[in-house]
């Protein structure tokens, strides 16, 4: 079943300037901004401009320019934010969500950058 794309979504209005945000960052290819309900001191959600659903729709369906792209500005956000491991950095957690069981909340691809803070276990045994 293709993926169908909700341009009614939170994400897309943002990137159409209908919501406002604040950009810690951005590209030709992908966004940055801080989450409004942050669950550490740095909460960072990165969207690619494209209509992706899932991570794993943006890796079958986006241009090689795309993904290349939307992870340089990862890479960047996470240097700019001290989220990196290396140069002196305490690393950071990176989360994406799919779908009913992954407890997916917009319908559109977004990477969570977490840190700044040590953070407990991902996932807890069932």
């Amino acid at each position: 079943m293709p993926y169908e794309y909700d341009d009614q979504n939170v994400f897309a209005r943002i990137l159409r300037g209908e919501i406002p945000s604040t950009p810690v960052a951005e590209s030709e290819h992908a966004l940055a901004f801080p989450d409004i309900t942050p669950q550490a001191p740095e909460h960072i959600l990165v969207i690619p401009r494209g209509p992706y659903v899932t991570f794993d729709h943006f890796c079958a369906e986006a241009s090689d320019a795309e993904i290349v792209d939307f992870h340089r500005l990862v890479a960047r956000v996470c240097a700019e934010r001290g989220l990196t491991a290396a140069d002196g950095g305490e690393g950071h957690r990176a989360i994406a969500n799919a779908g009913r069981n992954g407890v997916q909340e917009v319908p559109h691809y977004h990477l969570h950058l977490i840190g700044g803070r040590r953070l407990g276990r991902m996932l807890q045994p069932a």
